[in-house]
């Protein structure tokens, strides 16, 4: 159960903001977790881990490898995956332009036909580190 939502917290965890701006720190932010969505909701596992930041932390113990686990089962599990952003908001750490936030309320359905046999609301924080150039999820959180 707890492995489920987790992979149901971190598909529906990109839901952000759009924005483009290789200069701009915000939009690179905006862009990364939009990326993550898009990356989450076509299931490429490869493509999401190469966003996690090797640190990556999720709840209790949960890791990268644990990560990729279960996104690997929930993929196989539902054809279709779809994030939506009820609420959202990205922005960079007042103390240190190198952490990045975003915290929303997202609800994530999963389906394996046109009409989604799940749809779970979840409230979610992620924490991101810029890693050489590029922002990474370092932490997430969800209730």
């Amino acid at each position: 159960m707890l492995a489920r939502r987790f992979v149901w917290t971190l598909l529906l965890v990109p839901f952000l903001l759009v924005g483009c701006g290789k200069t701009d720190p915000q939009a690179a932010l905006e862009a990364a977790v939009q990326k993550l969505q898009d990356n989450l909701e076509a299931k490429k596992t490869g493509a999401v881990m190469d966003q996690l930041h090797p640190g990556f932390q999720a709840g209790e113990g949960m890791d990268r490898e644990w990560a990729k686990r279960t996104m690997t089962l929930m993929f196989m599990r539902y054809a279709n995956i779809k994030i939506i952003a009820v609420t959202r908001s990205s922005r960079i750490d007042s103390g240190s332009s190198q952490v990045g936030h975003t915290e929303a309320k997202v609800v994530v359905t999963g389906a394996q036909g046109l009409i989604p046999e799940r749809a779970e609301p979840y409230a979610v924080q992620l924490q991101w580190r810029l890693d050489g150039g590029e922002w990474k999820l370092i932490e997430l959180h969800w209730e």
